[in-house]
């Protein structure tokens, strides 16, 4: 607890001196050691480091000036995280395990911030120049939209996924979302009112559609391992690869999109098709074997 006080000072004393600046980005990376499928993920080892630490490598790489903050829960299980990111100078913010939504919106108050993106730590592949092209996309339409993804619908390889919104509508959801999936996921009390929140969407500008056929994400040992060999052939010639280099490498070795294939599609929408009113059956997969 003393560690997470320390660092959230340190974040509000740097917030004074950016509070003229006419716009602030926080990326939100909301991690936890207490994965249900793959327990500890974010710690698992990719190249001798963790994986969350990869990951935080490829957000330094967006163009934008961006604040990166680790959202992590106040559990004794993540004073690891806690630890790694004290360790590796990464801002972060320790909150309710459960409530994502209220990390989401302690971290855009405390660093100031007019807009808030949350990129989940499971997205190690997540290419920057996405992140930007959502940024440019609200950046030259930001009198039109409250909130801009690229998930409504997707297009993107599922692991690419970005989320952008005005803290505006943060601070209205934060205040009035009451079901436990709304406060889990931070976002759909958001996207599930286009009556009441305008709503934008980056699609893929290949206009393909890879998001229920390739899994860039981490929620399984397969997927870990389909991750660990991603950075084993590209990191070394290029740390900086994208994710045109991700699908020329698994075209040229269709063994390696073979390691996780079969999770292709899965996510959490599955267990509330009952409750999502703008998300229907064909955009999630059941586990079959």
């Amino acid at each position: 607890m003393i560690l997470w006080r320390r660092i959230s000072l340190k974040l509000q004393k740097k917030n004074l001196s950016m509070i003229d600046k006419k716009l602030i980005i926080t990326v939100v990376v909301q991690a936890r050691m207490s994965s249900r499928r793959l327990e500890g993920k974010v710690m698992l080892p990719i190249l001798n480091e963790p994986l969350l630490y990869r990951m935080i490598e490829r957000l330094k790489q967006i163009r934008h000036s961006v604040n990166i903050v680790v959202a992590t829960s106040t559990e004794k299980v993540d004073y690891e995280i806690a630890q790694l990111c004290h360790d590796k100078n990464i801002t972060f913010y320790r909150g309710d395990l459960n409530n994502l939504l209220d990390r989401h919106y302690q971290i855009g108050l405390i660093t100031g911030a007019n807009i808030v993106m949350k990129i989940p730590s499971d997205c190690p592949l997540i290419d920057p120049q996405v992140i930007d092209k959502v940024i440019d996309f609200y950046l030259n339409n930001s009198d039109k939209y409250d909130f801009v993804s690229n998930l409504h619908p997707a297009t993107y390889p599922d692991g690419n996924d970005v989320e952008l919104m005005t803290f505006d509508a943060l601070e209205k959801a934060w205040k009035e979302a009451q079901q436990s999936f709304e406060l889990e996921h931070t976002t759909p009390y958001i996207w599930e009112k286009p009556d009441v929140f305008r709503i934008g969407n980056v699609e893929w500008e290949t206009e393909l559609d890879y998001s229920m056929s390739h899994r860039f994400t981490i929620d399984y040992e397969a997927d870990y391992q389909f991750i660990k060999r991603i950075y084993e052939e590209l990191y070394p010639k290029n740390p900086a690869f994208s994710l045109a280099d991700i699908l020329d490498l698994i075209a040229s070795k269709p063994e390696i999109y073979n390691i996780n294939k079969k999770y292709a599609g899965v996510n959490w929408y599955r267990y509330h098709l009952n409750e999502l009113t703008t998300i229907n059956a064909s955009q999630t997969n059941e586990l079959v074997f």
